[in-house]
C-alpha cells in the first residue's frame, strides 16, 4: 500500500498531459495566447504524451527541456518529444504557434523528412530539436502555419488531407535545415530490432530492468540483442535501459519534490540503498548532489 501511494504520488508530480480539445483529429494548432489563456500549462513543468512544436515568431523565452534550459529568440522553431518535461518561462513576451500531435498523426506523414522529429533509429530517447530560421525560411514557414491554423479552425471537405498536406511541407522545411537526415541509418532488419528495443524500455523501464527480460519480450537471446544493440548505437542493450531509469530519476529530482526513497520506488526499487548506488554507478555523481547541482543551477535561471 505505501508502494502504491509513493507511486500514485511521484506520477501526479508530472502529471499535466492535456489532450487535444474540440478536435476530432490527433492534430491542433493554436496560437501561444490561446494556449496561455485556455491551458495555463505553463505555469509548472509537464509533459505529454504527444509532440509538440512551438513557432515563436516574435519576442524571447526560456525553454526548459529535461535537464536543460534553452534561449528562445523570435524565429525559432522548437520541438518536445512525448515524455520530455518542459516549460516556456517568460512565455508571455513571445507570440507565436503551438502545433500538437500524436504518433498517429506523425505516422500518416511518416517519410524520411520526418527523421527531423523521429530519430528512434539512432537515438533512443526524445530530444529537444531547435531551430533558429533564417529570415527567408522563417517567412516560408510562417505563412505555412498561418495557412494550417486557417484551414484548422475550417471544417471543409478533406480538411484532415490538407492539413496532412500543409503539415509534410513543415517537416521538409525543418529537414532542410538540419542535417538530421545525413544521419539517419536507413531502415534494415537490425534497426528494426532496436527500434523495437528502444520503444520497449520507453514503456517498460520501471518494470524490467534487465537485458535477459528485454530479450525474451523481443524474442531473441540476450547475447544478440546486445550485439544488434551496440551496433547500431554504440552501446549495448544494458547501457540504454540504465540511461532511460536515470533520466526519469532526474527528471523527478529536477522538477518535483518527491523524495530520494518515493523515486527510487516509484522506479521500482525497493532497497533505497541499491537506488542510490546504481544511480550513481550510472551518472556518475550521488543522487543528493545531483539534486543540490540542479537546484543551484536553476535557482540561477
Amino acid at each position: 500500500m505505501l508502494r502504491e501511494k509513493q507511486q500514485v504520488k511521484v506520477a501526479a508530480d508530472l502529471s499535466g498531459s492535456i489532450p487535444f480539445q474540440s478536435n476530432n483529429l490527433p492534430f491542433e494548432i493554436r496560437t501561444m495566447e490561446w494556449m496561455e489563456r485556455n491551458r495555463q500549462q505553463n505555469q509548472a513543468p509537464h509533459r505529454h504524451s504527444y509532440y509538440e512544436i512551438s513557432w515563436v515568431r516574435q519576442g524571447k523565452a526560456t525553454y526548459l527541456v529535461d535537464l536543460e534550459k534553452h534561449a528562445i529568440e523570435e524565429k525559432t522553431i522548437c520541438c518536445a518529444a512525448p515524455g520530455q518535461v518542459h516549460q516556456f518561462k517568460g512565455g508571455d513576451q513571445a507570440n507565436g504557434y503551438v502545433i500538437s500531435f500524436n504518433n498517429d498523426f506523425l505516422f500518416l506523414a511518416q517519410d524520411k523528412t520526418a527523421g527531423w522529429l523521429n530519430e528512434q533509429n539512432s537515438s533512443p530517447f526524445p530530444n529537444i530539436r531547435v531551430a533558429s530560421l533564417d529570415s527567408d525560411t522563417a517567412a516560408e514557414v510562417d505563412q505555412l502555419i498561418l495557412k494550417m491554423e486557417k484551414e484548422f479552425n475550417n471544417f471543409f471537405l478533406l480538411r484532415s488531407e490538407i492539413l496532412m498536406g500543409y503539415f509534410k511541407i513543415l517537416l521538409i522545411y525543418l529537414a532542410r535545415h538540419s542535417d538530421t537526415n545525413a544521419h539517419v541509418m536507413p531502415p534494415t532488419r537490425n534497426t528494426d530490432l532496436v527500434k523495437k528495443f528502444f520503444n520497449v524500455v520507453e514503456n517498460k523501464f520501471i518494470t524490467l530492468k534487465k537485458v535477459t527480460e528485454y530479450a525474451e519480450h523481443l524474442s531473441v537471446t540476450p547475447n544478440y540483442l546486445n550485439e544488434i544493440v551496440k551496433k547500431v548505437s554504440g552501446f549495448p542493450a544494458s547501457h540504454h535501459i540504465q540511461q532511460r531509469i536515470v533520466l526519469e530519476a532526474k527528471r523527478h529530482a529536477t522538477y518535483s519534490d518527491s523524495s530520494m526513497k518515493e523515486i527510487a520506488y516509484h522506479l521500482g526499487f525497493d532497497d533505497i540503498a541499491h537506488f542510490s548506488k546504481f544511480f550513481k554507478n550510472v551518472s556518475g555523481q550521488s543522487f543528493t548532489d545531483f539534486k543540490k547541482q540542479t537546484a543551484y543551477q536553476f535557482a540561477q535561471a
